[in-house]
C-alpha cells in the first residue's frame, strides 16, 4: 500500500514538469513575434527620419556653390527625395540633382524643378 502514495507523487511531478515545459514553449514562440513587431518603425519614427533626411538634403543644397535654393522645396519619404520649385537656369537643375544624390540615405531623386529666369 505504500506504493500508491509514491505513484501519486511521481504522477504529480510529471504533470508539473509537463506544464512547465508547455509554458516555456509558449513564451518562446511569442518572443519572435514580439521582436518582429518592435523591429518595425512606428509612424512617428518614420516621419522623424523623413524630416531628418529632408534637412540633410536642404543643407547639402545650400552648401552647393552656384545653386540658388530660394525657390526649392525638398520632400523626403523613405529615402526617396523630391525636389520641387524653380531655378533660374538648367545648370542649377543638374547641380541640385547631383547634390541631393550625394547625401547619405538618399535612394532616389525625383527632380520636379522648373526653369524660371530671375524676375519672372
Amino acid at each position: 500500500m505504500k506504493a500508491f502514495p509514491a505513484i501519486k507523487m511521481i504522477g504529480s511531478a510529471l504533470i508539473v514538469l509537463a506544464s512547465l515545459n508547455a509554458y516555456a514553449q509558449t513564451s518562446d514562440a511569442a518572443a519572435p513575434a514580439a521582436a518582429s513587431e518592435s523591429a518595425q518603425p512606428t509612424a512617428k519614427q518614420t516621419k522623424a527620419a523623413n524630416r531628418a533626411l529632408g534637412r540633410k538634403v536642404r543643407t547639402a543644397l545650400s552648401k552647393t556653390k552656384g545653386l540658388s535654393v530660394a525657390n526649392i522645396t525638398v520632400r523626403a519619404r523613405g529615402g526617396a527625395v523630391t525636389l520641387a520649385g524653380s531655378v533660374p537656369e538648367q545648370q542649377q537643375v543638374d547641380l541640385a540633382t547631383q547634390a541631393a544624390q550625394g547625401v547619405a540615405g538618399v535612394t532616389s531623386v525625383k527632380n520636379a524643378l522648373t526653369i524660371r529666369p530671375v524676375g519672372q
